[in-house]
Order: structure tokens, then C-alpha cells, then sequence
């Protein structure tokens, strides 16, 4: 059976993942953006997971690549990568304004924006420290993805998906 527009050898990878493998950290380095995309095909939530979070934990996000880095993280529902990039911009903001047009950038990247902005205004930048029975639905709203990501596991939901979804799955299910 042809597989169509995923490399043979990430498909390899996604295969050996779904049958209880775990692939090795230096190939999780070396293709996170295509096993990302494969794994977000093929619906394979926890190697998108894992590949998100190599590829920002050993990615440089600068001025000249951070828009593509957003259009991409947008495009695959990769919250993590959508949040590095949205704390890149709040911290680096005047650089960014004087060098990036954002013309052409999806609606819902503003409220990403917004929540970035958030979480920099508060102090420790996050809400994570409110116990679970506690957090108001306006917590979720500006909450870190790594913190949304344990809350949901927590309850047995999906953690995947856009801020969005997963922020909307916590109220739903509090």
C-alpha cells in the first residue's frame, strides 16, 4: 500500500512508536518537524507530543524565524511551539515590531498573543500554583500549555490539540 506524503523513513518511526517503541532521542532531534506532521496525520497524539517538545526544547526562536515557526505551529495544532513563539514575541517585542509584519497571520494567534501577554505581567508567569479545585475558568485561560497538558492527563483527557481545545476540554470537564 503506497503512503503518500510522509517520508518512508518517519513513517518507519511512527509505525515502531504505535507497535510500543520509543524513538530515540537523536531522531526525535533531527525530525521533529516531520514525525510532528506525520504523527498529526496519522493521529498518533503521544509522538507528536514528545517530537513538540525535543523540537522546542532545541530549537533558537529568533526574529527571522519566528514567523515560520508560528505558521507551522498554527497549522499542526502544536500548542507548546505556538506558546515558545508567543513568549519569544512578548519578550522580545520591540525588536519584533520594528522587523516582523504579521500580515497574513491567522485570527486565532491573538488570543495566544493575549494569554503570552498575560502570563508576563503575572509574577512566576503562570497559575499553576492554584490547586486544581480551585482554578476559576480564567486560570485555564492564562496557564502555560505544560500545565494544561498535566491537568487534562490528570482527568484522563486528550492532551492534544490547540490552547484552545484543551482549554476548553478543563471547563467542561471541572
Amino acid at each position: 500500500v503506497p503512503i503518500m506524503g510522509v517520508n518512508p523513513v518517519i513513517f518507519c518511526h511512527v509505525l515502531y512508536y504505535i507497535y510500543g517503541g520509543e524513538v530515540a532521542r537523536e531522531d526525535l532531534t533531527s525530525n521533529a518537524l516531520d514525525l510532528i506532521k506525520a504523527a498529526e496525520i496519522y493521529g498518533v497524539g503521544g509522538l507528536k507530543l514528545q517530537a513538540e517538545m525535543r523540537y522546542v526544547e532545541t530549537t533558537t526562536l529568533t526574529v527571522d524565524n519566528l514567523l515560520e515557526n508560528l505558521v507551522y505551529a498554527d497549522s499542526q495544532n502544536c500548542a507548546l511551539l505556538k506558546e515558545a513563539v508567543m513568549d519569544f514575541i512578548v519578550k522580545n517585542g520591540d525588536n519584533v515590531m520594528e522587523q516582523v509584519s504579521f500580515d497574513g497571520i491567522p485570527g486565532s494567534v491573538v488570543t495566544d498573543l493575549l494569554a503570552a501577554a498575560q502570563r508576563g505581567k503575572k509574577k512566576g508567569g503562570d497559575s499553576d500554583s492554584v490547586s486544581s479545585s480551585a482554578t476559576s475558568c480564567r486560570d485555564y485561560n492564562n496557564m502555560r500549555v505544560s500545565n494544561l497538558r498535566k491537568r487534562l492527563q490528570a482527568k484522563g483527557l486528550d492532551a492534544t490539540g490547540s490552547r484552545k481545545t484543551m482549554v476548553a476540554l478543563l471547563k467542561e470537564n471541572s
